[in-house]
């Protein structure tokens, strides 16, 4: 057994350069219009200059501005970017011990997926891990299955110039497919809350099990291809946290959330244990009660873990005690499973410039204004969200003014509730358009009609000159449909044609 002793002289001894070779085998506010946007300690008054965003070393009165490594760091959850922090100096015996920490899973994806439109790019899913297994039954011991906290995907442009972190509201209302569970069944295909997919595929506790059923549900509604996956769990969280001496954060107001055990008041201060990861899970007691404004805390405190690191991780000991809680949180799929892969993929995206890394959060209104009845829940806004997919999918930047024309956008939603359409059966098959018309009634559509058309070869979307806007927003919601402007289409309103490639179940 080695002390800590041990362990800090080991890490004097190490050299430099990359790391060994590897493991063998393997404030989300509301905006105009409904929608929401795309995107003992020390104490200072509320709303003051907070060190979250700029990193400031602890005890310094200068403020550390983060590189473009640290930011990347931020965006992964730690996932990527840890091991470019401290790796590089560690002797062979940490190194294979920080190496065993990492979880490899198998994780295997039935069913039919996305083609990659993009070879050489590459779309990493992270998901932040809300499992209540041992120590994290306190957050709610009643649960019987993994749950997921947070959810993104981070695109690594092919040439490596550029990346975009996309961040998915858990609230978001999308298609659930079926997805093998613990025991070996399968769920039926459903709509609701975007991380019940992690639910489902880890009723039983497998981590590769929810990480199909995530990466199928993402892949379903989005037509991105994913290529990797990582997780990270609360308790390794708070050890990396408490590894640098705690994060400092400035809420405006007092928080008092007993769901996520957390009790603060307004002002800067330092945070660590229960209370750092408190703060990242709030949710109902800040702001709005969104997941949006959730998103935005989590991206922040991120950064700013990653800035502390880069200023702090100076000694042996401290290094080691951050590097062990991280590679401890981490589960990767198989190809991703230790220091060296993580590494290699952190390298090849650090220099990528400040200005043209990008973070968003997929376009979305509440979708009370589409079901009156749903308070709890937002659906993304099309067909905003459908294009901005496909660019990251045919790996083309969003940058700047993508984002900016996205928040405008998100100022007054085209909802689904305000598109009339007319559904017309060309299969020839009965009962074709009335099943398409309950199923846009379920999400929102204002449908003005059913009837019969000539045969169709497959499925389209027509539409009269003033109506473009409306059906590219239920274009968007069909996979390969496109909307062509007729003169002779009913006026006011765009009619769908059912053709036989129309999708059992809309996502």
């Amino acid at each position: 057994m080695h002390d800590r002793q041990t362990h800090q002289q080991t890490a004097r001894r190490g050299t430099g350069g990359a790391p060994g070779p590897s493991r063998t085998g393997g404030d989300g506010s509301r905006a105009p219009g409904g929608s929401r946007a795309s995107g003992g300690a020390r104490r200072r008054p509320p709303g003051a200059a907070c060190g979250t965003g700029d990193g400031a070393p602890a005890g310094g009165t200068g403020k550390l501005r983060m590189t473009r490594r640290g930011r990347i760091l931020a965006w992964t959850g730690g996932a990527l970017g840890i091991v470019l922090l401290g790796t590089a100096g560690v002797g062979a015996w940490v190194y294979q011990h920080l190496d065993g920490n990492i979880h490899g899973a198998d994780i295997q994806v039935d069913g039919a997926r996305p083609v990659n439109l993009s070879p050489g790019s590459k779309n990493i899913l992270v998901v932040g891990s809300d499992s209540r297994a041992g120590a994290n039954a306190k957050y709610g011991r009643g649960l019987t299955t993994m749950q997921s906290d947070t959810l993104m995907v981070v695109h690594i442009a092919a040439n490596r110039q550029w990346a975009t972190a996309l961040s998915f509201p858990r609230d978001s209302w999308v298609q659930i497919p079926a997805c093998t569970r613990g025991n070996g069944s399968k769920s039926a295909p459903h709509h609701f809350k975007i991380n019940e997919a992690f639910s489902i595929g880890g009723d039983s506790g497998d981590i590769r099990k929810a990480a199909a059923c995530t990466i199928k549900t993402v892949e379903k509604n989005t037509g991105l291809r994913i290529d990797h996956f990582t997780s990270v769990d609360f308790q390794g969280f708070k050890g990396m946290v408490n590894a640098l001496g705690g994060i400092e954060v400035c809420p405006k107001h007092a928080i008092h959330d007993k769901k996520a055990h957390l009790d603060m008041d307004a002002g800067c201060q330092t945070v660590r244990d229960e209370k750092a990861l408190g703060y990242v899970r709030t949710r109902y007691s800040v702001g709005d009660g969104s997941d949006l404004g959730r998103i935005g805390r989590q991206q922040e405190f991120m950064k700013a873990l990653a800035a502390r690191a880069q200023s702090k991780l100076t000694s042996p000991g401290e290094l080691y005690d951050f590097l062990d809680s991280a590679t401890k949180s981490i589960t990767t799929d198989k190809d991703l499973a230790g220091l060296k892969p993580l590494y290699d993929l952190a390298s090849t995206v650090k220099d990528i410039p400040t200005d043209r890394l990008t973070f968003l959060t997929v376009p979305n209104y509440y979708r009370e204004a589409d079901v009156p009845t749903d308070k709890a829940n937002v659906v993304w806004q099309y067909p905003q969200a459908g294009r901005l997919f496909s660019d990251l999918a045919h790996d083309r930047e969003i940058g700047a003014a993508g984002k900016k024309k996205l928040a405008e956008a998100a100022k007054n939603p085209v909802t689904a509730h305000s598109v009339q359409v007319r559904v017309l059966n060309g299969t020839g098959v009965p009962g074709r358009a009335a099943s398409a018309a309950e199923q846009l009634r379920k999400l929102g559509f204002a449908v003005v009609g059913t009837g019969n058309a000539p045969a169709a070869d497959k499925t389209g979307v027509s539409y009269p000159a003033a109506l473009r806007t409306q059906s590219e927003v239920l274009a968007s919601r069909l996979p390969g449909v496109k909307a062509t402007e007729s003169a002779g289409a009913a006026p006011g309103a765009v009619t769908l044609t059912i053709g036989p490639d129309f999708p059992a179940e809309m996502p």
